[in-house]
């Protein structure tokens, strides 16, 4: 699993694990598909915010690996 902190590792499509912002505090991960990249710098430390295809957005902890078809 790579770091969800650089912009080059996240691609729309891309299985990832989320902190939504509710579960900063607890650190809770969130699975989802990424719909849309929200933010435009090319790193940021807290990891890269997104939006996942149900509407949720979060901060980038996890990215997984694609699953074989």
């Amino acid at each position: 699993m790579k770091k969800g902190s650089s912009r080059e590792n996240v691609k729309i499509g891309s299985s990832v694990g989320i902190v939504l912002k509710q579960d900063k505090r607890s650190g809770k991960i969130t699975r989802g598909i990424v719909k849309r990249i929200l933010t435009n710098s090319s790193f940021h430390p807290h990891g890269i915010k997104v939006e996942l295809d149900d509407g949720r957005v979060g901060r980038i902890k996890e990215i997984y690996p694609k699953a074989p078809q």
